[in-house]
């Protein structure tokens, strides 16, 4: 099957050719992202493949279908950047990732809580700059910590497999339980109750209408003073402004993002020689509590061969079926 590849960066080329050397399809590789204003650059493909901050609302996918396109490949997890009624109603075919290295993700958490708790990123400043003064640095053990997982899927499962080993007293919020992290001792609370006794707050839950900013006003209003808040989920499941506030009056002591609202003008590029546009991006920046990493949860070998692989077996068994285990369905938005 002949796809365009949207959003590619070099690591995407080595690993989605390594993993189409023996399914054979046609692979077109396009640097720029799909948005209203590119949507022509895929014209004529029948299968179109993109990443997280690839735009596909109904607009979109309407020119997409009326080019030939039949199917709409997801090289992640989260699809809540296509508008999946409009795709069912196109007769357009969505499939994607559903699971890809959970532990990827969660290591990367985990990363986020320990760099910000022992302020590793302000130790290393200091000293290439000949500072070895402990003052600002002091940490807290986590062993005996609270540590509330919103959303106990297969990453959220994860964290709590790792920070159990740290001795943490865990508890979640999650509609549908994981007896898996029942079984690890993980106490389901409701979230108004999570967010009111976590000493840490990861999350991990997709973004829908259900979780979007889940993470609002109210919500830091309740969290215990010095509070960790983790994201590395989806940026819209937090209210930005919100935590700022927070992070204003020191309601949150500690803040690590993987993922921001608006991150599609700004993530997987070199923006590095530019003045960047965002205030609200660069006034999380002021903050010395703040820990922000260019949505890299994912990038390890082992996420990115997985992503490969299901990508590409993906397109084969659409290609040979009609259907596809993978694909996004009107149920799942239930």
């Amino acid at each position: 099957m002949r796809v365009a590849v949207c959003s590619t960066q070099s690591y995407d080329r080595q690993f989605l050719l390594a993993a189409n050397h023996d399914a054979g399809h046609e692979l077109v590789f396009f640097d720029s992202r799909l948005c209203e204003e590119t949507r022509q650059m895929v014209a004529d493909f029948p299968a179109v493949c993109v990443f997280v901050n690839d735009t596909l609302n109904a607009a979109v996918l309407a020119a997409l279908a009326a080019q030939g396109t039949r199917l709409i490949v997801l090289r992640c997890a989260g699809f809540n950047n296509v508008d999946i009624q409009a795709a069912s109603d196109l007769g357009l075919h969505v499939v994607r990732v559903p699971a890809y290295s959970p532990h990827s993700v969660a290591e990367h958490s985990v990363a986020l809580m320990l760099a910000l708790n022992r302020h590793l990123h302000r130790a290393y400043n200091r000293v290439r700059n000949g500072n070895f003064a402990l003052q600002g640095l002091l940490g807290f053990e986590l062993r005996g910590k609270t540590v509330g997982i919103v959303g106990t899927g297969r990453i959220g499962a994860a964290v709590a497999q790792i920070l159990h080993g740290f001795g943490c007293r865990l508890i979640a919020y999650d509609p549908q339980p994981n007896p898996g992290c029942i079984s690890l001792g993980v106490e389901y609370v409701p979230l108004e109750e999570l967010t009111a006794v976590s000493d840490i707050i990861t999350l991990h839950c997709p973004l829908n209408q259900q979780t979007r900013h889940l993470i609002d006003t109210a919500a830091v209003a309740r969290m215990k003073p010095g509070v960790m808040l983790i994201n590395t989920s989806r940026g819209a499941v937090i209210d930005t402004l919100a935590v700022i506030e927070g992070l204003k009056s020191s309601k949150i002591g500690h803040l690590g993002l993987d993922v921001y609202e608006q991150e599609g003008d700004l993530f997987f590029q070199d923006l590095s020689d530019q003045v960047i546009q965002d205030d609200v991006f660069e006034r999380l920046l002021t903050f010395p509590n703040v820990l922000i990493t260019g949505h890299q949860g994912f990038f390890t070998d082992e996420a990115l061969s997985s992503i490969a692989q299901t990508t590409l077996q993906n397109i084969s068994m659409f290609e040979r079926d009609g259907v596809c285990q993978n694909e996004v369905t009107m149920e799942l938005l239930r």
